[in-house]
């Protein structure tokens, strides 16, 4: 209890900032829409112009329904992979994951074509891009673990990742290769990142995936401290370790996969936010640090897609370089400023 109490004053900080960010992602792009006119359309009680409701309602909210739901995905999947794998460096993009994801989208995508009609474009549902996103990123995963049982060096287990990454990339390059004008197009925009194409039946699968790798991350969070104690320790405590490790794959394959698959793949949230997280909340404990980490990936998606729709013009651009913008600097000034990464 006072372990809770000790961090409620973080946690409210978090939640205003929060909603802070959201308010004005909603308010801010090509039309500036005053915050009074945003509170009155998502209360219900519409806008002073047709307009600016159907902007907010139909446009904005789901973009930044998305940019929550991914960054916090994100975030709490880097955090898992770096308690795993006990290394400050490991995320989804760093080992490979993202990547794996891309392959399972790029065969989906550049494959469709080979089939055409009815049965390609039920290649291409909302589903079935999830589906290939996720075993793509769970196959890679299994791919870096099983590597991981013969190598224990973890900077040679980073490496691996990169370099199942670059046969990945190898793979779509092949099929990029080999594929038309217009699915290459559809690939390369999909691969840009983007927050803006989500339908609400595309939320609502989306928010079925991060709530369900959320549970099993949660239910988790004691056997994640544990291992951080090292393996052998956690194992004198009664830690089954292929249970624990197969719960936290799936939790990671499922939000890693679903995210990549609607937004794109996104680099640097997964492994920066578990960093800064860890400045405000000095503390291992999971509990803790998965809300944190979700808040707090949560804000700063938001923040990169406010600067993404470079507000007052209509122009966008990719989240994904907004986010290698912000995140990189930013994990060098963590490391300037502290000298090492706090884990």
């Amino acid at each position: 209890m006072q372990l809770t109490r000790s961090y409620r004053k973080p946690f409210i900080a978090l939640c205003l900032l929060l909603f802070v960010v959201f308010m004005i992602n909603i308010s801010l792009g090509s039309v500036n829409i005053a915050l009074g006119e945003v509170f009155s359309t998502l209360l219900g009680n519409g806008a002073s112009k047709a307009s600016w409701e159907y902007i907010v309602l139909d446009y904005r909210l789901p973009k930044a329904i998305t940019a929550m739901l991914s960054g916090g995905g994100l975030a709490v999947s880097g955090l898992l992979m770096q308690t795993l794998f006990r290394n400050p460096l490991a995320g989804p993009f760093v080992l490979g994951l993202s990547s794996g994801a891309s392959l399972g989208v790029a065969f989906l995508i550049l494959g469709a074509g080979a089939f055409g009609g009815f049965f390609g474009s039920m290649l291409l549902s909302e589903w079935s891009l999830v589906i290939a996103s996720a075993v793509g990123s769970f196959l890679v995963l299994l791919a870096v673990l099983a590597v991981t049982l013969r190598v224990k060096d973890t900077m040679a287990i980073l490496i691996i990742g990169l370099m199942f990454g670059s046969v990945t990339a190898a793979i779509v390059a092949v099929l990029s290769y080999f594929s038309n004008a217009e699915q290459l197009q559809q690939y390369i925009f999909w691969g840009f990142g983007s927050l803006g194409n989500m339908s609400w039946k595309g939320i609502l699968i989306l928010s079925f995936c991060f709530f369900f790798g959320i549970f099993l991350a949660f239910f988790s969070s004691k056997s994640l401290n544990a291992l951080l104690l090292g393996e052998n320790y956690a194992k004198s405590m009664g830690l089954r370790m292929k249970r624990t490790t197969f719960i936290i794959i799936i939790a990671t394959s499922i939000l890693a996969g679903s995210i990549t698959a609607f937004a794109g793949p996104i680099a640097f949230v997964g492994l920066a936010v578990p960093h800064l997280t860890r400045q405000f909340f000095t503390t291992s404990n999971h509990l803790i640090l998965l809300p944190a980490v979700i808040l707090s990936g949560s804000i700063l998606m938001l923040l990169c897609d406010t600067i993404a729709q470079l507000p007052f013009t209509e122009y966008t651009l990719p989240i994904n370089a907004i986010t290698s913008l912000i995140g990189a600097p930013v994990v060098i000034w963590l490391l300037v400023r502290k000298r090492k990464l706090l884990f």
